[in-house]
């Protein structure tokens, strides 16, 4: 299957609940982003390149190690998963 590239812009114009985006994603942002009792056992680089699973309305809903476990995520839970750049 061949991904079908769109832009954050282009899915929110969809209005499609069902489709969500996936796209690179920096450890460091996601760490970021994690509180520390949520973080506590979690030993990963900083640097190291994940992929998110995003809604239409840019809301991060998933973050994976690659980018077809997430993409086996979103269909998974019944989404339509697209990449953006």
């Amino acid at each position: 299957m061949t991904p079908i590239l769109m832009t954050k812009e282009d899915l929110k114009g969809l209005g499609a609940p069902d489709l969500v985006y996936v796209r690179e994603i920096r450890a460091s942002d996601v760490l970021a982003d994690v509180v520390a009792e949520e973080a506590k056992g979690l030993t990963i680089d900083p640097g190291a390149t994940l992929f998110a699973v995003h809604a239409a309305d840019g809301e991060r809903l998933a973050v994976m190690l690659d980018r077809e476990t997430a993409f086996a995520a979103a269909v998974a839970h019944e989404l339509e998963p697209v990449s953006v750049h």
